[in-house]
C-alpha cells in the first residue's frame, strides 16, 4: 500500500490585494511503498476573486492550510502518476527485444 505526502515546496506573492498576498504555490507529492518511492511536482495559481473567507496573513499562514487550497482533482491527478511510476518499479513493463534472426 503506498504512502502519499503532499508538500509545499515554493510560494509566489504580490503585494495587492494584500500584502504578500499567494498567487502560485509550487508542490510535490510523494508515494512510499515499502523500499520504492516516486514523486512529481505540481504547481496551482490562485486568484484573489476566487479567494473564500478572510484573508490569512502570509506568517500566520500553515502548509496544511496552502494544501487545502489546491483542487483535490490535482492533488489525486498526481497521486495517481506517482502510484504508475511505483507499479512500474514493483512489477517493471515487459518491453519486446530486437531478437536476432533464426537464419
Amino acid at each position: 500500500m503506498t504512502t502519499f505526502t503532499t508538500t509545499i515546496t515554493s510560494m509566489y506573492t504580490l503585494q495587492q490585494p494584500d500584502p504578500n498576498y499567494v498567487v502560485n504555490a509550487i508542490w510535490e507529492v510523494t508515494g512510499v511503498d515499502g523500499d520504492h518511492t516516486a514523486s512529481i511536482g505540481g504547481n496551482t495559481q490562485f486568484n484573489s476573486a476566487d479567494q473564500e473567507g478572510a484573508f490569512i496573513p502570509y506568517a500566520s499562514l500553515t502548509q496544511a492550510q496552502v494544501i487545502g487550497w489546491i483542487p483535490a482533482n490535482q492533488i489525486e491527478s498526481a497521486q495517481a502518476c506517482v502510484q504508475g511510476q511505483i507499479d512500474s518499479m514493483i512489477t517493471p513493463p515487459v518491453s519486446p527485444a530486437n531478437t536476432e534472426l533464426p537464419w
